[in-house]
Parts: structure tokens; C-alpha cells; sequence
């Protein structure tokens, strides 16, 4: 079982110009693949066909096939759709309810919409909230957080669910290095804790090279590169796909053009 996209292109309604065009990607379950590309790219599209919101709830035209363990996305209602993939996108606020008073309550909020049994939704939540490492501000107002921290919690938020597959839209774009690193952090941790297969699209290579095993570079809406995370954020012809090579990468190259022996501890 997977997350499947088979042969997809994607066209927003009222657009004569596909924004996605044959695209080809699974997604197995405990597998982290990143997507990189230039602004423009599809990525997001990519995020929003993947978890079945497009068409499903944007309209527009989607062509090839989407599935998820099995159910087609273009068939298969959203509220199922939201029992296998959840999705995280850039910023935190339009995700968190903002009908909740603490931050234990609004990771609760999903849960509890699903009709559980109460020590069904209670154990949930204390699983999130655990392979989030977040315990320390349960009690806080959601309203009150840091960027960092209220990502945390949308994420958490999704994780309650217990989707099988997590799709992620550029989470630390609006972060600082702090919040990205407390992200990036949580997300580690969350693999590990929950199997679920991630899709991830990211600008910050490092954080990729960290994450993924797989990624894959989009242009114009089309798959133009895919391989292992180490090969591929090595290619030298990154820079010229709009794509910034991870630090580790660029210093070895400069150290490599000033004669020096490069040392893997250096960063």
C-alpha cells in the first residue's frame, strides 16, 4: 500500500496552462521524500493533488490517477481521504482552530471530530503531543505561541489523526532558524514514532538532506530530477534547476577549489 500518483496533471479551473503534467511518485509508508524546485514550480499543486483537495475541493482537472492505500482521490469522499493523509501547510494559523483555550484541547479538536471514544481521543492526543516533544506548553493558549511552536502544534494536530501518510507544504518557510530547527526536530521524531510515509516540500536543502531518502526536483510542473537524497542534493546541475545545494555541499566544493582536503566534521 502507498500513496500513488500515476501519470497525474493538474489544471486550476478557469486556467488554460497545466500546473502539474505527467507526474510520477510513491510515497510507501516510513519513506521521507523531498520535493524541491524554483518558485512556480507546482509544488504546492503537488501537495494539494497528493492529499485528493484537488479537484476534491478546489475543482479544477486532474488527469493520470491518485490513490492512497487504495482509494482513488478523485472517487473517495475527503473525510475518509483524512483518515490516511494529513496536511501541514506554510503557515500555522490557517490550520489551528482558534475555538479552543489550550494547546492540549485544540490537538484534542480533530479527534474529537472523528466521534471517537473519549479514552480513544485522550490517548491520541498524549501520542502527539509525546512524539512532538511538547508536553511543556499543553496549557498554553494556542493564540500565544511562537511560529515555532505553533507549527508544532498544527502538526500535532494532524499526527492525532493518525494519518498514514503526512504531506507537508513548505512548514518552516515563515520560521527562524530556531523554529525551523524545533520543526525539523519534531519531524525526525515523529518518523520514528508513527511510520507514517512524509512528503515533504521544502526551499532549505539542509533540512532535506537531514530528513529525506528520496527527493525529487520539479520544473514547469514536471519531475526533472529524482534519486537519493545524498546523490541528488550533489548534482552539481542543482544551481542551474533554481535549486541551492545544501551548506555541506557548497563548502566541500569551495574547499575542494582552494586545494583543501575536505573534512566531513566541519559541518
Amino acid at each position: 500500500m502507498a500513496l500513488l500518483i500515476e501519470g497525474a496533471g493538474y489544471r486550476y479551473a478557469g486556467s488554460t496552462v497545466s500546473a502539474l503534467s505527467g507526474v510520477d511518485l510513491q510515497l510507501e509508508r516510513g519513506q521521507v521524500i523531498g520535493v524541491v524546485g524554483p518558485n512556480g514550480a507546482g509544488k504546492s499543486t503537488l501537495c494539494l493533488v497528493a492529499v485528493g483537495l484537488a479537484p476534491g475541493v478546489i475543482g479544477g482537472q486532474l488527469a493520470g490517477a491518485v490513490s492512497i492505500d487504495g482509494l482513488a482521490t478523485a472517487t473517495t469522499p475527503m473525510h475518509r481521504l483524512a483518515q490516511h493523509v494529513g496536511i501541514l501547510f506554510q503557515e500555522s494559523e490557517t490550520q489551528l482552530s482558534s475555538a479552543t483555550p489550550t494547546v492540549w484541547e485544540e490537538i484534542a479538536f480533530g479527534p474529537r471530530n472523528l466521534s471517537l471514544p473519549l479514552p480513544e481521543v485522550v490517548e491520541r492526543t498524549w501520542s502527539a503531543i509525546e512524539a512532538l516533544d511538547i508536553a511543556d506548553i499543553v496549557e498554553r493558549d494556542p493564540g500565544r505561541l511562537s511560529g515555532g511552536q505553533a507549527q508544532l502544534v498544527a502538526l500535532a494536530s494532524v499526527l492525532a489523526l493518525r494519518p498514514t501518510y503526512l504531506v507537508l507544504d513548505e512548514p518552516t518557510s515563515q520560521l527562524d532558524p530556531h523554529g525551523t530547527q524545533l520543526v525539523v526536530d519534531a519531524l525526525q521524531r515523529a518518523a520514528r514514532a508513527t511510520g507514517a510515509g512524509i512528503l515533504i516540500v521544502e526551499h532549505k536543502t539542509d533540512l532535506l538532506a537531514r530528513l529525506c531518502d528520496e527527493v525529487i526536483v520539479l520544473a514547469d510542473g514536471n519531475v526533472v530530477r529524482q534519486g537519493s537524497a545524498g546523490e541528488l542534493l550533489a548534482d552539481p546541475a542543482l544551481p542551474e534547476l533554481g535549486v541551492a545545494p545544501p551548506a555541506a555541499v557548497r563548502m566541500r566544493r569551495a574547499a575542494e577549489a582552494a586545494g583543501l582536503a575536505w573534512d566531513e566534521s566541519w559541518v
